[in-house]
């Protein structure tokens, strides 16, 4: 079951990092952190580890040998994340800009706000 919730996970990053050119350090961690449980360094490294093909090996290398990095939900994640990149990019397509822009500050408004006002 949790494999499947990591798919998502990575699906929904995908989707906004197809959409929006975000997804690592937006949603992954806080989903992480506050989904799954996972200290603030657990996410950064495992989110580090999804990233690593484009981007942050010796970083996740780092978060990795310190024990902070959850390989199995990794794994997941990385795949779901593979299939809602393009999920969201040809989405993103259809939306006029003005639409984009809106779409994309209020999401930046809702993780900031749950950010600074939740637990």
């Amino acid at each position: 079951m949790n494999q499947l919730l990591y798919t998502i996970l990575g699906v929904v990053a995908g989707v906004c990092g197809g959409m929006f050119g975000i997804g690592g350090g937006i949603i992954l961690i806080p989903a992480l952190v506050y989904l799954f449980g996972l200290t603030q360094h657990q996410a950064q490294g495992t989110t580090l580890a999804i990233l690593v093909p484009p981007i942050g090996l010796l970083a996740a290398l780092r978060y990795y040998y310190s024990g902070n990095v959850k390989l199995n939900m990794a794994g997941f994640i990385c795949l779901g994340f593979f299939i809602g990149g393009l999920l969201g990019a040809n989405l993103v397509h259809s939306l006029p800009e003005p639409l984009l822009k809106k779409l994309f500050g209020v999401f930046l408004f809702i993780v900031s706000v749950n950010m600074i006002l939740g637990k």
